[in-house]
């Protein structure tokens, strides 16, 4: 696709510079826009998009999201949102912050927590110094993170100094309504946790009334030396809506980053989680349950570099899959010659509740150093003909000991979120997704 082919795309042709930002995010933007014209966008000739193909969604007619139709309540916030009481929160309808939903309580002295959009006047410094810094977006792979970039214009901004704890979690809701049909939203996150902080980020996105949309997300975490940033994104879109996510972060000596990702939602939705352990003795911990069907698509890609020695990574990725909907995931460690005594362990497993359900499973390594160890492992299989009709012996019919053995496929992996109320939500969700 030409340059001039690629700035006619309906996804770029809406893009105009602000003319009130900085001299430093003009250029980051016109450097996205100029990454895009150059590469174009994927197709699934590039190796990271070969199982799923982003037509549906490069050549739809989307035009920025308006604003929202009105004041969304609490209780519609509520219907979509896995908010507890005493949970700091942040809330967006429609790629703009609504503060009339977002509530951010007593936090610790010194953290700072808003919207970019306000970050970008009261913390520009701090924000210049990473934003656009950890997310890659100069390669065709990662032409979606380039949009974001030359489109973003709100989000998230967390700050945790030095030596603080954040006990409350903190919730991101990104919701689209009625309004959003037919629009395009670039929420962009940065997340800066100092030397030996800590924090818990629960980051959501969903929809109260559906329609056909995309949310094109970017998440950038700076995890200073001996810090730790506990991170779950819970993707819950309209079932006909687009959902491209990118998660990036990089860790300091000693840090740790604990992600999980859970995805019901959209037609057709991709998802990366990046991350750099750039300290020694640092770790990565990445979980995740997607749960399809009809003809949903999820895509899901992982990668853990490691870049210095005595780092460790987890990784355990499930898939529940029904009808004809479709399953990717592409998990890769990448340890550097330099890295010696990693540890790193990777598995995806996948069930499938239909003949017509399929996935696309490849994990990876690419080792360079000789003093390491690392496995990985996938498997694919349907449900255990011998547990169901020993459940069915017991008096128990057909569908709920589907759902049963469904719900306990699943929960093996929920079982890792430590916070309760979203893991009790999670698990009821799992135990209802697929009733027969």
């Amino acid at each position: 696709m030409s340059t001039m082919d690629v700035r006619e795309t309906p996804l770029l042709r809406q893009w105009s510079e602000p003319a009130d930002s900085a001299g430093w995010l003009r250029a980051l933007r016109t450097r996205a826009v100029a990454s895009v014209e150059q590469h174009g966008f994927p197709t699934p000739r590039n190796e990271d998009w070969h199982f799923t193909n982003p037509a549906p969604i490069t050549e739809a007619s989307l035009e920025p999201m308006q604003p929202a139709a009105g004041a969304l309540t609490e209780a519609e916030v509520a219907r979509v949102a896995i908010s507890p009481a005493g949970w700091a929160r942040l809330v967006f309808v429609n790629g703009r912050h609504a503060p009339h939903l977002s509530h951010v309580g007593q936090l610790p002295d010194g953290v700072r927590l808003m919207s970019l959009a306000s970050a970008l006047l009261e913390e520009p410094t701090l924000v210049e110094q990473h934003l656009g810094r950890v997310a890659r977006f100069e390669e065709q792979a990662f032409a979606f993170t380039a949009l974001n970039t030359a489109f973003m214009q709100d989000g998230v901004f967390l700050s945790v100094p030095a030596n603080v704890t954040v006990e409350t979690p903190i919730h991101l809701v990104f919701i689209t309504d009625a309004r959003g049909n037919g629009g395009m939203a670039h929420p962009r996150n940065l997340f800066v946790i100092g030397q030996h902080a800590r924090a818990t980020v629960v980051e959501q996105y969903a929809t109260t009334a559906g329609g056909t949309y995309l949310t094109n997300t970017v998440t950038e975490a700076v995890i200073g030396d001996g810090a730790t940033l506990t991170h779950h994104k819970l993707q819950r879109e309209g079932r006909d809506a687009f959902h491209v996510g990118h998660i990036e972060s990089t860790l300091g000596r000693d840090a740790h980053y604990v992600s999980f990702a859970f995805a019901t939602g959209a037609a057709l939705a991709r998802s990366n989680i990046y991350t750099t352990l750039a300290g020694a003795g640092c770790g990565a911990t990445l979980n995740g349950l997607y749960m399809l069907d009809g003809t949903q698509v999820s895509d899901h890609q992982t990668r853990i570099e490691h870049a210095e020695p005595n780092c460790y990574s987890r990784e355990h990725y499930k898939g529940v899959l029904d009808d004809a909907s479709h399953g990717v995931f592409n998990g890769k460690v990448y340890v550097h010659a330099i890295a010696q005594k990693t540890d790193g362990k990777q598995t995806n497993n996948t069930l499938l509740l239909s003949p017509e359900a399929r996935i696309d499973t490849k994990p990876q390594l690419e080792i360079f150093a000789d003093d390491v160890k690392c496995t990985h492992g996938a498997t694919v299989g349907q449900l255990d003909d011998r547990m169901a009709f020993y459940l069915k012996s017991r008096g128990i019919g057909a569908a709920a000991a589907r759902q049963l053995l469904t719900y306990a496929f699943a929960a093996d992996v929920l079982e890792t979120i430590e916070l309760e109320p979203l893991r009790e939500a999670l698990e009821r969700e799992a135990l209802e997704r697929f009733v027969r």
